[in-house]
């Protein structure tokens, strides 16, 4: 994969093109998943697919087994954690 620097703007409800080159590199179409990771000022933006998406919650259901949580348990989790940032 070669390098590509291309420039996009943020519409005034806070949407991005991704420009066409990056988008065909990516083979991105209309209706793909991608995950925005945000850290130092830094943006990753990768595309998901199904395996990929796999691959990131693979560490975190193992560990979720060793420590005998339940699916039920972490919905819970994630819903306390919602409403405490509101």
């Amino acid at each position: 994969m070669s390098e590509i620097i291309e420039i996009g703007t943020v519409s005034s409800r806070g949407q991005i093109c991704i420009p066409n080159d990056i988008r065909e590199e990516m083979g991105l179409k209309e209706g793909n998943k991608i995950l925005f990771v945000f850290q130092n000022d830094f943006l990753l933006v990768k595309k998901i697919t199904k395996q990929t998406f796999a691959e990131i919650t693979k560490p975190l259901k193992e560990e979720a087994q060793k420590a005998g949580m339940k699916e039920t348990e972490a919905e819970n989790i994630v819903n306390q954690f919602r409403k405490s940032k509101k």
